[in-house]
């Protein structure tokens, strides 16, 4: 199976919790915090959406900081992904 976004929609994989903290102690999953880093799956056509023209930005591989409660969250098999609007996405990281 595969996630097709519509409109200005846009599929990420959230990047995996950190375990440890910097300084070594373990972290029980309650603890660990959600990043809010993931990397683009799939990204919808952009077009027309709400009457407004919109330009897709982000393109599948780029890794991207969102929203903290932005999205849906889907589960598809075994995977995790979150559905965002392309406005939810912050800033695109470049290394």
């Amino acid at each position: 199976m595969k996630l097709v976004p519509l409109g200005d929609r846009v599929v990420l994989k959230q990047f995996e919790a950190e375990e440890t903290t910097a300084s070594g102690i373990i972290l029980a999953s309650k603890a660990q915090e959600k990043p809010q880093q993931a990397e683009v799956i799939a990204v919808g056509p952009g077009g027309m959406v709400d009457g407004k023209e919109v330009t897709m930005h982000v393109k599948a591989g780029d890794r991207v900081i969102y929203s903290k409660y932005a999205g849906n969250e889907v589960k598809m098999g075994d995977e995790e992904y979150i559905i965002v609007r392309q406005n939810d996405i912050l800033a695109i990281v470049e290394e």
